[in-house]
């Protein structure tokens, strides 16, 4: 990379600008010239592949991330975390006396089929435009990613697309693109856009990147605790999600936690031959399908007695819940869905409650491989979206409780022959893993700092933008086990685009959010932290 040398250089820098001093705009064309760069270094990035369950994969990322981080002024180590360490980052020029302000992200991704994805492969980058450009009366930032619904996508020749201005509404094809690479190349390109600037921190920086968030982040409550004096700060900054769909600044200040849960449905001692005992011998799959139904109504709702007993919202919290700027009518067409589920009377105040998802079924086969049986189990794998005052054990109990009530027998491991006599409705229900939601005081000075920097940057005619609070976002990142081995307040700002097909095949991320979020990252990073208040998390 050619122009990354020259950036690399200036990165080791001195910066000149006195802490406190009034933020200063970069130009959109600075801005232009240091996401071309840069660019090329992201792709780079996510060439790599990264899926956590191959440690030498992952190791290979983790000594990118810290050599990027390095030729940045960061001093780096990896944290121990078995074979999947934790890459953590600290910016060598320390202002003494000033906050300091921990930014988590995560740099694995989500396994990918290669196959479904419209080019050479998850991890080979893509640049894409619509053949129909957008037309939009809207400011040239924060653009509704919605405006180019319209068009099949086209391949752009990366070399010769970066060779003049980005258009904000390209589209970077890749696994992690935005879950989460994107958002660790905008930080580490607003650290070369602010050494092009000379201009200075702020608040001392630390940076933790997780190796295993798609996977629930088993482990990282070990290296975190054992390394609470390393990472201990004034506030934790997470930067996953999408923002709200309408691409105004989005601040969130906590998560739902996720419990996997798998239930079975045991049946005969072993398959059956379904003519001789059909009418005759309990099928397993219609069981399971039975219970399964009785734990919700038609409306979605939960009906396990006293699920969703732990939530109590103020008015104010529904208040705050209302004035988040959703199209209920263009999420319906989004999504390709008729109508919601009645657990709220909207999408925010939907994701406020414990939820109970059926994410996959099994039992015998179907297709060419299926047989004339009645199958020996059926199994479902349930998560179930934590949320404040209903976490994972509690969920559990009351799902155990339900089927309990159904006249189920449930065990551990395959039934014994005894129990397999005594008991005609036999099941076994397993927390495979589970993480619990976190909430940040919404008057808490990390959210205030995030949004002063937010509305700033992005305001226009001396006029403060306007963004969008969110109580509880519906996804999920470990932040209960971060909140708890660190102790420090929190909040999450996600910036990159909510069309990114995050999980799902044909990740991407919109340029104009890179754009947008080297600018967020650079106001946020230039404004004094606030010292004085509680700092509360719950």
């Amino acid at each position: 990379m050619k122009n990354l040398g020259a950036i690399c250089l200036a990165a080791v820098f001195l910066f000149s600008s006195p802490v406190g001093a009034e933020p200063v705009r970069p130009s959109p064309d600075l801005v232009q010239s240091i996401a071309r760069k840069t660019v090329p270094e992201f792709v780079e990035l996510l060439s790599l592949p990264n899926d956590s369950t191959r440690a030498a994969d992952i190791a290979a990322n983790a000594k990118w991330l810290e050599a990027a981080f390095q030729r940045r002024g960061f001093t780096t180590r990896q944290l121990p975390n078995k074979d999947k360490p934790l890459v953590y980052a600290e910016f060598g020029k320390k202002i003494a006396g000033a906050p300091t302000v921990l930014f988590y992200m995560h740099y694995d991704g989500m396994p990918v089929i290669p196959e479904q994805w419209a080019q050479k492969g998850p991890h080979q980058p893509v640049l894409r435009q619509r053949s129909k450009p957008a037309t939009s009366s809207g400011p040239a930032s924060f653009l509704p990613s919605t405006a180019n619904a319209k068009g099949a996508w086209q391949d752009i020749d990366l070399a010769s697309g970066l060779s003049g201005p980005i258009d904000p509404e390209w589209r970077l094809f890749a696994r992690s693109a935005s879950d989460d690479k994107g958002p660790i190349m905008m930080l580490l390109a607003a650290f070369d856009l602010m050494a092009e600037m000379k201009l200075s921190p702020a608040v001392n920086v630390k940076v933790v990147l997780d190796p295993e968030e798609e996977k629930g982040s088993p482990q990282i409550a070990a290296p975190v605790t054992a390394n609470r004096d390393l990472l201990k700060s004034d506030a934790l900054i997470i930067n996953d999600g999408p923002m709200h769909p309408s691409n105004q600044p989005t601040i969130i200040f906590g998560n739902r936690g996720n419990a996997v849960v798998e239930l079975t449905v045991f049946g005969p001692r072993s398959p059956l031959h379904s003519g001789h005992y059909g009418n005759y011998a309990p099928n397993p799959a219609q069981r399971l399908a039975t219970l399964l139904s009785s734990m919700k109504d038609e409306d979605g709702r939960v009906t396990v007695p006293h699920y969703y007993d732990g939530v109590k919202l103020t008015e104010r919290e529904r208040s705050m819940l209302r004035d988040v700027p959703d199209d209920e009518d263009a999420i319906l067409k989004r999504l390709g869905i008729a109508k919601s589920e009645k657990v709220g009377a909207n999408l925010q105040e939907a994701v406020q409650y414990p939820s109970l998802n059926i994410r996959g079924m099994q039992s015998a086969a179907i297709g060419e491989k299926a047989a004339n049986i009645i199958p020996a189990t059926a199994t479902a794998e349930l998560d179930l979206r934590t949320t404040p005052g209903a976490n994972a054990a509690y969920l559990v109990d009351a799902i155990e409780k339900h089927i309990r009530a159904q006249g189920y027998h449930l065990v551990k491991g395959e039934p014994t022959d005894e129990e397999r006599a005594s008991y005609p409705k036999i099941a076994s229900l397993a927390l495979r893993r589970g993480s619990n939601a976190a909430f940040s005081e919404m008057e808490a000075p990390a959210g205030a700092w995030v949004q002063a920097a937010l509305a700033d940057t992005f305001g226009s005619n001396g006029q403060p933008a306007k963004t969008v609070r969110i109580r509880l976002m519906g996804g999920s990142v470990p932040t209960d086990k971060l909140v708890e081995a660190l102790d420090m307040p929190f909040v999450i700002m996600p910036l990159v685009n909510s069309d990114n097909n995050q999980h799902s095949y044909d990740e991407n991320l919109r340029l104009g959010h890179y754009l947008d979020g080297i600018r967020a990252f650079t106001g946020l990073l230039q404004r004094p932290y606030p010292s004085a208040g509680p700092n509360p998390s719950r």
